[in-house]
């Protein structure tokens, strides 16, 4: 049997190829501008050719060479382009300028489509997206190229994956649409315990990623051991034992918060291993989660690899920018069947 082809650009440490993978795509050539994330990817995708750079000085016969591939030949070309400049929040923050450059990163990935014509396409990034103009001219560049395409708002915990967290995905057809079942996949809801609660204790499990030890103040850990078991939250401590900043100004909620266990996780975000980012505690035990948990909470392979060379904080961040895997998986599947009838 054949393999259908794809391409992934914007790979990271490559969670959109490993739930592509595990549909029958074969994911020839990738592209990553981070050199440790395309060495994580490169360590769980050994067979696809990574180049490492710019997208923006990545030529179509350059990416077509690496593919093995002649122009129309590709069956899919898939994107997840940097997201920060289209987050909400940062918006709201007035940290991200509106015309911020990478916002651009997505005309690229027409420019290439243009030029590879590639069977169908996949982008996908945070909700906020759809309402910025760089999204409208990708749509129109890619009706003008032959292609129908739709997108929706997806949860991922209705794909399997145990955590919150929404997305836009877009997908493309060339000369036909897609069926709109691609967008209305639920399964049945995966939870933290299903996720992590099989794990080895943390620290002394053999796995790396798993047992890199934790660094906090004893006022800290006094703080983590009050937080109630299965889901509590700094509110439910004492004021004396909170942190000033957070007498002072009431922020965010969640920091400092403890995941639950019979409920799905928040987003794991790149601030995952770091309970002042979010609600990132484990349930039951006074620690964060561990990056093997993160991984594992995004549906990466219990055995996945993640480069250290720039240390655990760079790890989380490749885990918490990477797409889950499962999330994937029905809508390629999905595709692969258009494509192969």
């Amino acid at each position: 049997m054949t393999l259908l082809t794809s391409i992934d650009l914007f790979a990271g440490a490559g969670g959109l190829s490993c739930g592509l993978t595990a549909e029958g795509f074969q994911v020839n050539a990738a592209v990553e501008i981070d050199p440790v994330s395309a060495k994580s990817y490169s360590l769980n995708h050994q067979s696809t050719n990574v180049i490492v750079d710019d997208i923006r000085r990545v030529t179509d016969s350059q990416l077509l060479k690496q593919a093995g591939l002649a122009p129309g030949e590709l069956d899919l070309l898939t994107g997840c382009p940097p997201c920060q400049a289209f987050s909400t929040l940062r918006t709201r923050r007035r940290k991200q300028q509106l015309n911020d450059p990478s916002k651009e990163l997505i005309i690229e990935m027409l420019r290439l489509v243009r030029s590879i014509r590639p069977r169908a396409v996949i982008v996908e990034n945070v909700p906020g997206l759809a309402d910025d103009q760089h999204f409208t001219n990708f749509r129109l560049g890619l009706k003008k190229a032959g292609y129908q395409s739709t997108y929706a708002v997806l949860n991922a915990s209705d794909f399997g994956v145990p955590q919150r967290r929404k997305r836009l995905i877009l997908v493309a057809l060339k000369g036909s649409e897609i069926p709109s079942s691609w967008s209305s996949y639920h399964c049945e809801r995966r939870t933290v315990r299903d996720a992590i609660g099989h794990l080895a204790p943390a620290g002394i499990s053999g796995d790396i990623l798993h047992d890199i030890p934790e660094k906090r103040t004893p006022a800290m850990m006094t703080r983590i051991k009050a937080t109630p078991k299965n889901g509590g939250s700094r509110l439910d401590i004492s004021p004396e034992l909170q942190c000033a900043c957070h007498t002072r100004i009431d922020g965010f909620k969640d920091v400092y918060g403890r995941m639950a266990w019979d409920d799905v996780s928040p987003t794991i975000t790149s601030g995952c291993n770091n309970p002042s980012r979010g609600r990132f505690l484990h349930p039951e035990e006074n620690r964060a989660i561990t990056l093997r948990e993160a991984a594992l909470l995004q549906t990466f392979p219990l055995a996945y690899q993640f480069c250290l060379d720039r240390g655990k904080e760079h790890v989380a961040s490749q885990i918490g920018n990477a797409f889950p895997p499962d999330m994937i998986r029905p809508i390629a599947r999905i595709i692969s069947r258009e494509l192969s009838g």
